[in-house]
């Protein structure tokens, strides 16, 4: 079997399971229930051992904290771990059937003896018990203790959390490993930058590390890894979908500018093609005016010509005329011999040529044909050549006779000449065919170039005139085609022109449209550059974020894992403290984890306004494990309800009876559960928080008490209670997140702010939300439109410019997000602005939130005294409502705060006690009002700071020396440490000046007789401090007067409160609590109140005491139902059933008229939440002996009175009522009237009227005796335990019941009778007479109606100041017992302690003293006794020291913290002195004082064993405060005196004597430093003080001794009082009896509480 020790969350029920599946074990573990008791267990423990006794099965039986219901559980397990069966589980009949299958088993194993052993056997075998249990929790030891068998019979092991190699695992794991290969680009990317960011990795140990404290486990640390995956995950998504919108937007802006930037450069270059063809149409146009200018020139021009023309033809005609004439014999031959040339045929050619050597004819004709052609060559090859070439016909025929010079024609008409036969046609004609036709061209070329010769100078005449002719022609023809070409051209031109003017439209229109679109596209970039820019920064900045987003993610992720539970103050120093060392600059978590308008949402839902209850919302909502809130106002649960409606809610208490059922359905269907009214965690609920889901299949199911329930996924759970400091099992801390909503002093500032402004200025309130609520709406629309904007540039197709709808509609977002942009700032400025208006109030709401801080620390004092945030809050809202007197906001805010301030005094004021009023008074001032104390003065005041202390060896009488001489001895110390605590102010009190503090020092009012130059030089709470140090007999009335100034009242108390007005303030939601003083009873006046109000009938009351719970809830909800009243009296006898009668409360639906009146003495145990939830106020008897006796003849009747008309018996209740008031008026003068407070009751006085009724039945006479026995012994003497307090009581009791003062009248037959106080009794039995005679009595009491001496007045206000100033020091501590160890906490508070301690033994070697144990041989007994008083002395220092020292460490961090340290710690803390040290000696309840006194005593003592051991003691001065134990050196003086004297000690009395030595005594010490009260004593016999008497006297030195019982003493007997000695003015121990000389009157010393103590170390 194990026993898993160790911390929640580790994983050992986890690990057991899976090891249990490994082995093939069978699991079983109780299903805890609602009603699982002893029963349903035993029926578990018997499956279990049957499974494993019978079945031989290997069973693991798991048991967790939790499961034990019952403390019985355990001792059944520990049985059955240490026998293997338990007692008393099965009956005899059970057995055996049970057992009748072991038996072939147990032959089978040859097992001998009983089967049940075997049964048992088997058990231990297969039996395997499994305890997890917390170590943390407070009933671990004792566990442990009591049931030996969990460490015996179990291994043990220690589980306290995870090695670290393993925790810095785990988020590599997770984070980098999570499959083989990654799933994507970017996931690759993330994990290569965790990876390589080991330092990442490893601060998730480390922010672990650092929240030890806030209870961080291991399941917490997985937590915190889950929490930071999805939420970085689903972060990122956000930023990479929200970075990729932008980029896509940018890059399309990108994309239009560079378009931009084309279109521009094309419309540059179609601008200068525009310009270019613009010109060219111009010239062309230029070109058409100046041609159509010269076509009119040159038509005119052209006329002349053709007239020229003309003339120079006729002269032509005539020349040709001339010509043709000449050449008209010879041109026809010519034609002819052409023609027939050309008709010669290819081969008469061809034959001519194939001649070797042809004929003379023919050679002469082609020598002349040649010749002519201008070929010189005549040799027949040239012939043959010339023939063959082709075209030669027509060469001839074409030939031009022009060519024929006069030296050719020479040639061939010599050729002619010489061979004309040749050239003859017939001669020709035979040679060849060929031959004649070139024969005649021969000879008509000849005949035709002489021709021609002739004809030369007409041709040339001719040709000039041809030529001109033709020049003209041509002239004329240039003309007309320049004419025609004009036309053309002008055509063209025009063409051309319109051509290049269209081309211009065409590029104007496309300039202009390009220009538009570039305008457009320019205004649009432009316009959306802001966007461009905020977009491109925007990138940046998430890929920023991107960057630092595993950083804040981690950050966000720890605060909702580990802070929720911390206070504000240690959530900003750890965040602060994280993102420092995360290396970011700032980490805002609110705005990181949600957004304006989600929080305004939440405000509108009811969420309070300020930064806790923002973050814990977040907390909430985010966090993984289910949410326990801590709500003590309710108003975060409510706002949970309001938030979650949607999602099928149910809200269920924890009382509900059908709270399984509801919590059942919840988990079936999914739905939303709110849980209230958590106390603790509730067994039932632990498979839920832990989710511990089984498999069946494809769905889950879990375990809900004995069912199994189907688990719907959508299932939230949500736990809440009021209470301020729920109980948190241990092993429930890891599965719940505590979120605490107890208000802090910023969160409350930031509500009363709220609920100002909401009052003073609605307006502005309104307008903030509304702006906020605009700006939101607007923030939200231009996240709208900016997404629609994106998402159209991103999504758009094509050319952006070309898409003139996409353009518009960018435009018009843009216009839209502009002017949204524009409202945007302005509402900045104006919340700015609001702000500045608001912040006019902050001084108010921190004001109030100081007060509620210091209201709060009341319950330090007194448990009843506890107010709630509700009732604080309507208190100020009642405030505000305080009208207006004028429009300045200062004025207005400095009015709030006075009345506020006398409100809440007066509030607080009736809900207190009168005795605890001046101490409430100071700390109010003293939290409002920091600025009338200087540094280092309420320390002073309050005793805590350390003047630098005075040796002993400075001894009285060095300091005596610096403190002036008018100051009483007793006050010598005092200003001496006024002096070292606070030099500057002791300087400027100028107390060596006598006369200028005369006045002062004898005044009875010294308060209002301060010398007036010194008041004005100092501060009023300096006065008190003054009149502290030296005149405390007046402190209290400074101190009122001190807080009555600084709070501006006229007195203390506030007016006395009436249940009639009080009423006026009730609600039906809110019980009214009386809490009431012992013998204090408002039943009478709350039925008056009842009557006028509702009417008697519908008012109820109940006593509660045994079996009244019941009736009380019954009678409660009908009053509820009905709108009655419900009186619950004396609800301190059942604390226990408080909390029911509360969560009722929290559930009635009452009608407006209901009201339900709850009394109660104060408790301790008194329910918290009850107590703020109440309206309080106190009801306690008035002060005063006549308010006394007017209570008790009020509840007599005439009848009781004047019953039997008995004078003597009227007379004698009339004594009685009298010592009825006496015994308990005395109790305000303690401890010198009472020493202690008894509870003298009502009671009493019933019994005492029974004895005197009894008394005077018979007709016996009277025996006054029986009235002293009985009162002396058994009614209020019995509750006396301090033999001087009794004989007070007999004293009385002799004066007032004795027959000279009751029916002694009756013998002298006097009116009146002498009544041994300052009044007469009547002579009648009528109640009115009595009542008359209490109506004159004064309201203050007369010290004298008590006996007590005329300045009590100054004892009860050295008392009550010294006790007030000790609850302002318990009111000043910053912790309640019994707390966690803070470092901080208990560093700050202790110091003080630590410190003095220091000093006190910071010359001393009393902490490294070597003293040996006394030993019995020692001869004297006074000397023994002053050896062991050293020896316990330098023991007790030295142990002081160690524990000090070992708290020291622990506050260092250098020692760990034990048992010891921590009951030493709470002691100290708590301001009292811890036990250890008052077991070795009984010093002042106050540690600073023990201390003080301890090592003033430790050091004296040193003086005193000088001198004995010089035998030089009993001569000198002694002084006894400096001993310890200063009754056992009186007996050691005794024992020795017997010794001295050889008798018995018994035969010894003690004396003293102011006489000079005692003559009797062999032995005597002188005694020095005694003090009295009550009375002066001069030496020779006792005085009464007078009213200007202080309130202490020192007492002269006085001979002590013990001397025989037969001796005379100095004094006789008659003369002389017995006077107690106490050891301090406490009057709490007695050292010895005194006999003082009193002369006479014994009742008189008596009843003044006259006692003698020893003076204060």
């Amino acid at each position: 079997s194990l026993l898993l020790a160790g911390r929640t969350g580790v994983g050992r029920r986890t690990l057991t399971v899976l090891v249990c599946h490994m082995h093939g074990a069978v699991l079983v573990t109780p299903k805890i229930s609602r009603g699982y008791e002893l029963k349903q267990f035993k029926n578990d423990l018997k499956q279990v051992m049957q499974l494993a006794g019978i079945e031989g099965q290997q069973v693991v039986l798991l048991l967790e904290d939790h499961q034990f219901v019952h403390a019985t559980f355990l001792e059944m397990i520990n049985s059955l771990l240490s026998s293997g069966e338990i007692p008393g589980l099965y009956t005899i009949e059970e057995l055996e059937p049970l057992l009748s299958p072991l038996k072939d088993q147990a032959s089978q194993d040859g097992f001998i003896g009983p089967l049940f052993n075997y049964f048992t056997y088997r058990i231990q075998q297969n039996l395997h018990v499994v305890l997890i249990m917390d170590c943390t929790n407070s009933n671990f030891t004792i566990n442990c203790e009591c049931n030996p068998a969990l460490y015996k019979k179990c291994l043990v092991q220690w589980m306290e959390g995870w090695s670290d190699s393993s925790m810095k695992q785990i988020p590599r794991m997770l984070f980098v490993d999570e499959t083989g290969q990654e799933k994507t680009a970017a996931e690759k990317e993330y994990k290569k930058t965790i990876s390589g960011n080991t330092d990442f990795l490893k601060s998730f140990l480390v922010i672990h590390g650092s929240c030890k404290p806030y209870g961080a486990t291991p399941s917490r640390y997985m937590t915190f890894l889950r929490v930071y995956s999805s939420m970085y995950s689903s972060k990122k998504m956000e930023l990479i979908k929200r970075q990729s919108h932008l980029q896509a937007g940018v890059s399309k802006l990108n994309e239009a500018k560079d378009l931009v930037d084309k279109l521009k450069r094309k419309a540059r270059e179609q601008s200068v093609l525009l310009k270019t063809k613009q010109t060219e149409a111009d010239a062309a146009l230029q070109e058409i005016t100046v041609s159509m200018q010269n076509a009119s020139d040159q038509k005119t021009e052209m006329e002349r010509i053709k007239q020229k023309i003309a003339e120079e033809a006729v002269k032509i005609e005539e020349r040709k005329r001339k010509i043709e004439d000449e050449l008209k014999e010879v041109q026809p031959l010519v034609d002819e011999a052409k023609l027939a040339v050309g008709n010669i045929k290819a081969e008469s050619l061809s034959e001519i040529r194939s001649l070797r050597m042809p004929p003379d004819v023919i050679r002469d004709i082609l020598e002349g044909v040649l010749r002519l052609m201008g070929i010189f060559d005549t040799s027949w090859v040239s012939m043959k050549s010339f023939l063959a070439k082709r075209g030669v016909r027509e060469d001839i025929a074409t030939f031009d006779v022009r060519n024929i010079t006069k030296e050719i024609r020479a040639s061939v008409e010599e050729l002619l000449e010489k061979n004309r036969t040749s050239f003859e046609a017939k001669t020709a004609k035979r040679a060849s065919a060929a031959a004649a036709p070139l024969a005649a061209w021969v000879k008509a070329n000849v005949q035709y170039s002489h021709v021609l010769e002739k004809i030369q100078p007409l041709e040339n005449e001719q040709a000039v005139l041809v030529s001109n002719l033709r020049k003209t022609e041509d002239k004329k023809q240039r003309l007309e085609h320049q004419l025609n070409s004009v036309g053309e051209k002008v055509s063209e031109l025009k063409e051309k022109f319109q051509t290049r003017t269209t081309e211009a439209a065409k590029l104007e229109a496309e300039l202009t449209k390009a220009q538009e679109i570039i305008k457009a596209a320019e205004v649009l970039i432009h316009q959306l550059d802001g966007e461009h820019k905020r977009w491109n920064a925007q990138v940046a900045e998430i890929t920023g974020e991107l960057d630092t987003l595993p950083r804040r993610a981690q950050l966000a992720a720890a605060f909702i894992t580990y802070l929720s539970a911390a206070p504000e103050d240690q959530r900003k120093a750890s965040l602060d403290e994280w993102t420092k060392s995360a290396g970011l600059n700032a980490f805002d978590l609110r705005r990181f984890l949600s957004t304006e308008s989600e929080q305004l949402i939440w405000k509108s839902e009811g969420l309070p306004s300020d930064d806790l209850s923002v973050e814990n919302a977040l907390v909430i909502l985010q966090s993984k494990v289910c949410p326990f809130l801590i709500d003590p106002s309710s108003q975060a649960t409510e706002w949970v309800k309001t938030h979650l409606k949607e999602l099928r809610l149910d809200v269920i208490n924890q009382q509900d009876a059908n709270f399984i059922t509801a919590v059942e359905l919840a988990v079936r269907f999914g739905k939303t559960l709110i849980i209230q009214e958590m106390d603790g965690v509730e067994p039932v609920l632990y498979p839920l928080l832990r989710k511990d889901l089984i498999a069946q299949g494809p769905r889950y199911v879990v375990q809900v008490g004995d069912k199994t329930i189907d688990y719907n996924e959508d299932f939230r759970l949500f736990l809440a209670t009021r209470n301020p400091n729920p109980f948190i099992p241990p092993d429930a801390a890891s599965i719940v997140t505590e979120v605490n909503f107890t208000t802090t002093r910023a969160g409350l500032r930031g509500q009363l702010l709220a609920l100002t402004i909401q009052h003073e200025k609605p307006d502005l309130e309104e307008q903030k939300t509304k702006l906020l609520q605009q700006e939101e709406d607007k923030k939200i629309q231009l996240a709208k439109l900016e997404e629609s904007l994106l998402e159209t540039l991103a999504t758009s197709q094509g050319n952006i410019l070309d898409n003139k709808d996409l353009i518009e509609s960018l435009n018009q977002t843009k216009a839209s997000s502009a002017l949204i942009q524009d409202s945007l700032t302005e509402f900045h400025r104006l919340q700015i602005f609001l702000d500045q208006e608001r912040d006019a109030y902050l001084p108010l709401a921190e004001c109030a939130s100081k007060m509620f801080f210091i209201i709060s620390d009341l319950s330090k004092i007194n448990n009843m005294y506890r107010f709630s945030l509700t009732a604080f809050l309507r208190l100020f809202e009642r405030a505000l409502l305080n009208k207006q007197e004028s429009g300045n906001t200062d004025l207005r805010i400095k009015s709030l705060i006075s009345s506020l301030k006398h409100m809440v005094y007066e509030y607080v004021c009736r809900s207190l006690f009168k005795a605890d009023q001046l101490m409430f008074a100071l700390h109010f001032v003293r939290g409002m009002h920091p600025d009338l104390f200087q540094e280092n003065e309420w320390d002073a005041f309050t005793g805590v700071i350390i003047g630098d202390m005075f040796r002993k060896s400075d001894s009285q009488k060095t300091i005596r020396d610096h403190i002036p001489s008018w100051i009483d001895q007793e006050r010598v110390w005092a200003v001496a440490l006024l002096k070292a605590s606070l030099p500057v102010l002791y300087q400027m009190l100028n107390l060596e000046d006598a006369n200028l503090w005369f006045t002062f020092s004898r005044s009875s009012m010294c308060e209002q007789d301060f010398p007036s130059v010194i008041a004005k030089k100092i501060s009023l709470f300096q006065q008190v401090l003054v009149i502290q140090a030296v005149r405390p007999d007046r402190l209290q009335s400074a101190m009122a007067l001190f807080a009555c100034k600084a709070l501006e009242i006229k007195e203390l108390s506030p007016p006395p409160l009436n249940l009639k007005r009080l009423y006026k303030e009730t609600l039906e939601i809110e019980p009214i609590l009386i809490i009431i003083s012992p013998g204090a009873d408002p039943s009478q006046e709350l039925q008056e109140l009842a009557s006028t109000e509702i009417g008697r009938e519908c008012y109820h009351e109940i006593a509660m005491g045994q079996g009244q719970a019941d009736l009380a809830i019954h009678t409660l909800r009908e009053c509820a139902a009905n709108g009655d009243w419900l009186c619950l009296k004396n609800l301190h006898l059942v604390i226990a059933w408080l909390p029911t009668l509360e969560k009722e409360l929290n559930t009635l639906q009452p009608k407006v008229n209901f009201r339900l009146w709850l009394t109660a003495e104060v408790h301790p145990k008194f329910t918290a939440i009850l107590l703020q939830s109440s309206l309080k106020i106190t009801y306690e008897a008035p002060p005063g002996l006549k308010k006394n006796l007017m209570r008790t003849y009020e509840s007599w009747t005439p009848e009781q009175i004047s019953k039997n008309g008995l004078l003597s018996r009227a007379q004698a209740l009339f004594s009685l009522a009298w010592f009825h008031a006496a015994c308990q008026e005395r109790r305000n003068y303690i401890p010198q009237a009472w020493t202690k407070f008894y509870e003298f009751s009502l009671s009493d006085l019933r019994a005492g009227y029974d004895i005197i009724d009894r008394l005077f039945e018979g007709s016996k006479e009277f025996q006054w005796e029986y009235i002293h026995g009985l009162l002396e012994n058994a009614i209020y003497g019995g509750r006396i335990d301090n033999y001087f307090d009794l004989r007070v009581l007999r004293s009385y009791l002799e004066q007032l019941f004795n027959s000279q003062v009751i029916g002694g009248s009756l013998l002298k037959g006097k009116k009146m009778t002498a009544f041994p106080f300052p009044i007469s009794l009547p002579n009648t039995c009528s109640i009115l007479d009595y009542r008359s005679v209490i109506e004159s009595l004064p309201e203050d009491d007369a010290p004298a109606f008590f006996g007590l001496p005329a300045n009590i007045a100054r004892s009860s206000q050295r008392m009550i100041s010294s006790q007030v100033i000790s609850q302002l020091r318990i009111l000043s501590r910053s912790v309640t017992a019994g707390c966690k160890f803070d470092r901080e906490i208990w560093s700050n508070e202790l110091s003080p302690v630590l410190n003095l301690w220091k000093k006190l033994n910071r010359n001393s070697s009393l902490i490294h003293q070597k003293v040996s144990p006394p030993n019995e041989r020692q001869g004297s007994p006074i000397l023994s006794f002053i050896i062991l008083e050293q020896f316990n002395a330098i023991r007790l220092v030295q142990s002081i020291h160690q524990s000090l020292a070992a708290l020291s460490k622990v506050i260092r961090g250098t020692s760990l913290l034990n048992s010891e340290v921590h009951k030493l710690a709470s002691a100290l803390l708590e301001q009292k002195c811890p036990l250890t040290w008052q077991s070795k000696w009984e010093g002042p309840e106050d540690p600073m004082q023990y201390l003080r006194g301890l090592v003033t005593r430790a050091l004296a003592i040193q003086t005193w064993v000088d001198k004995a051991e010089k035998q030089v003691l009993l001569s000198d001065n002694l002084d006894l405060s400096e001993l310890f134990h200063p009754d056992t050196f009186l007996n050691a003086l005794r024992q020795e005196t017997a010794r001295v004297m050889s008798c018995s000690m018994d035969n010894l009395k003690f004396v003293a004597s102011w006489k000079g030595r005692i003559n009797e005594a062999k032995l005597q010490v002188k005694i020095s430093g005694l003090q009295l009260e009550g009375c002066s004593f001069d030496g020779n016999r006792l005085s009464e003080n007078q009213h200007d008497s202080p309130s202490v006297s020192s007492v002269l030195p006085c001979y002590m001794a013990w001397i025989p019982q037969n001796a005379n003493g100095p004094y006789s007997p008659e003369e002389c009082i017995s006077l107690p000695v106490y050891t301090s003015a406490e009057r709490d121990r007695v050292v010895t009896n005194i006999d003082v000389p009193c002369g006479g009157n014994k009742d008189q010393w008596i009843q003044c509480g006259a006692a003698l103590f020893l003076k204060n170390q």
